[in-house]
């Protein structure tokens, strides 16, 4: 990780496993008169996000392409119960049967998704950004790398606005524009001029706490978990670097089983949140107040 012979503290292991791949590709004419600072963006996340992204979508167009009416494989049974899961918690919530046939979906993405960016979480620490201490510097790139997308805030924000353009979709779509205006400062106080700017207030509170909460949640439990594994990671190191610190070992194999079991629970059960939340504040978005 660094060119210095001397290993590394616990605080700047963690420091330097908690940066991400950035890289600023403007040139320094143009620099000072950019509007957007590409170092800022995280490549890291943005191509494990996209490369998982895709491969969840394999994944289930595998499922689909082999499916027969008969006897189904193990792949096809696993896809065809996940899809009625998540199809059974559409219908109990989206009553229109037109809005589920893209909500349902973008659900099933969703879950698919977010369940393969939590699950890079469950890779050693070192692994991948071994290989890229390597790699990285030679191509000009900076010496980081952080595997799990899902850890990311700016990853989970982007996908809870998604889930707030649309819900304000279909907030149009059912309601009118002219309905959900109304909507808009009629709704929680009452419908009488004088509470309009209250209501409105209320509304726009409401959208933004949503969208906040529900991409902090993903994030706020990933990131701690992805910690876990880091002071974990630093048991091994701390074994290896004495050999006679066999306690520390058995605390890494122990610790490290224990909490990737645990994880494992972690991991799916946020990706169900996560796709819970954008069913239920879609369903919302079809209500009428």
């Amino acid at each position: 990780m660094s060119s210095e012979t001397h290993a590394p503290s616990a605080g700047e292991y963690i420091t330097h496993h908690l940066q991400h791949l950035q890289k600023d590709f403007s040139f320094n004419s143009v620099k000072q008169t950019s509007i957007v600072d590409f170092s800022l963006f995280n490549f890291d996340s943005l191509v494990f996000s996209t490369l998982l992204g895709f491969v969840g979508l394999f994944l289930l167009w595998r499922g689909a392409r082999k499916a027969t009416s008969g006897v189904p494989g193990r792949w096809q049974a696993a896809v065809e119960m996940l899809f009625e899961l998540i199809d059974n918690q559409a219908k109990s919530v989206i009553h229109s049967e037109q809005s589920r046939r893209f909500v349902g979906p973008l659900a099933l993405t969703a879950f698919v998704w977010i369940f393969l960016m939590n699950f890079m979480d469950m890779l050693p620490v070192d692994f991948l950004p071994q290989i890229w201490h390597s790699a990285g510097p030679a191509l000009g790139f900076k010496d980081y790398m952080r595997v799990v997308p899902s850890a990311d805030l700016s990853t989970t924000l982007g996908m809870s606005t998604f889930v707030l353009l649309t819900c304000l979709y279909y907030s149009v779509k059912i309601k009118g524009l002219g309905g959900w205006g109304h909507e808009l400062v009629a709704a929680p106080f009452g419908d009488h001029w004088a509470l309009w700017p209250f209501n409105f207030l209320m509304q726009m509170i409401e959208f933004l706490a949503k969208t906040v909460s529900h991409g902090m949640r993903l994030f706020g439990n990933m990131f701690a978990g992805e910690l876990v594994f880091m002071l974990i990671a630093l048991m091994g190191g701390a074994w290896a670097a004495n050999a006679t610190g066999l306690s520390m070992a058995f605390g890494h194999v122990v610790a490290g089983t224990i909490w990737t079991l645990f994880h494992i629970l972690v991991i799916v059960l946020q990706a169900f949140i996560f796709m819970m939340l954008t069913l239920i504040y879609i369903g919302q978005a079809h209500d009428h107040h």
